[in-house]
């Protein structure tokens, strides 16, 4: 977002496999219930960090997909609900290539609840979005759970309990309980055609100067 927002980089889609951490916002950093919770996350095998958008914990592990859309914009704010909207709309799109019967909207009672989730029959919720803002630009983050939709409430039970957050763990869905033969690089060939429909798509790698960049500002979604 940043090297987008400053026109040293293009307009960037990133997908990438994840490692397991419960990603808390910044009103969970300030709940009673906080240190437990850390607690809790890291004795169910996942590292606690601070998100720079969205609402309350959300889970990724070895079974979920990041996706990150970081767009240049004098003038960032002004299209944040498009942005959004946009993003559920193709993620959804992508995932019915698939044979998921995906949808664009809150399942009662899921996890990090938000109007732009992605959920499965108005059942399951599959994915989640947040966005930042900045001067010069956006980020819209997606986490989309392609498989492993156990680990994210065995988990998520101790965590919102500590935090006093209602929630129903049936609430929870995966790409592959919807579409058993959808597999994680069939998901994002999936969404990269959907994006291709309205971006010229070039593939690329990350670069040694945004993998630098980011290593410095690892320190700041730490949790001592």
């Amino acid at each position: 977002m940043q090297r987008v927002a400053a026109g040293e980089l293009p307009e960037t889609l990133r997908i990438a496999g994840t490692g397991a951490t419960v990603a808390f916002g910044k009103r969970d950093a300030v709940a009673p219930g906080w240190a437990a919770a850390v607690s809790a996350a890291r004795a169910a095998g996942f590292e606690p960090t601070v998100r720079l958008a969205g609402g309350r914990a959300a889970v990724f592990h070895e079974g979920t997909m990041e996706i990150g859309h970081a767009v240049p914009d004098a003038e960032p704010r002004a299209g944040i609900h498009a942005r959004f909207r946009n993003t559920a709309e193709r993620l959804a799109r992508a995932l019915v290539r698939l044979g998921v019967d995906a949808r664009v909207g809150e399942v009662e009672r899921e996890y990090c609840p938000g109007r732009y989730s992605v959920n499965a029959r108005g059942a399951v919720k599959l994915a989640g979005i947040g966005q930042r803002v900045i001067g010069g630009g956006s980020h819209t983050g997606v986490v989309l759970v392609v498989d492993g939709e156990r680990r994210v409430n065995d988990v998520l039970a101790p965590v919102y309990d500590a935090l006093g957050l209602d929630w129903d763990p049936a609430a929870t869905g995966s790409v592959t309980a919807e579409a058993p033969d959808a597999s994680w690089d069939a998901v994002r060939d999936a969404l990269v055609a959907e994006y291709a429909r309205d971006y010229e798509v070039e593939e690329a790698m990350v670069d040694p100067e945004t993998l630098s960049l980011a290593r410095e500002l690892a320190g700041e979604h730490r949790v001592t």
